[in-house]
């Protein structure tokens, strides 16, 4: 198993979707940030993903402000950079086999992603 602390808050789908609004290039450079503040977080990673996983995301969350489905659109984020890190080969149906979302409230801004291979 991978276990990856993520320790901030992670922009929603609707603060992606303002910045493509306003322009698609401060939107791809957007998430081109978060991309890479991801992937320092993974630099510590060591291990590498080679076979099917089940993939488990607790979001925590200050308050209840953004609604769950905001909160967990940064999935994306996260699998495109743990592809980027060359931790996950692909984030498709092939190697991605389940996911499951956990929300948990008032205990700070961070995501904790557990890879669990099959």
């Amino acid at each position: 198993m991978i276990k990856i602390e993520i320790p901030f808050r992670l922009p929603s789908l609707n603060e992606y979707i303002n910045k493509l609004k306003h322009n698609k290039y401060i939107g791809n450079r957007f998430k081109q940030d978060i991309d890479d503040s991801i992937i320092w977080v993974l630099k510590s990673t060591k291990q590498k993903v080679d076979k099917p996983v089940k993939v488990k995301f607790t979001w925590y969350e200050q308050t209840k402000r953004r609604d769950k489905d905001n909160v967990c659109s940064a999935k994306k984020y996260i699998f495109d950079a743990l592809q980027k890190a060359q931790i996950l080969p692909n984030d498709n149906n092939k190697y991605i086999a389940d996911i499951k979302d956990e929300f948990v409230y008032k205990q700070g801004d961070k995501v904790i992603v557990e890879i669990i291979e099959i």
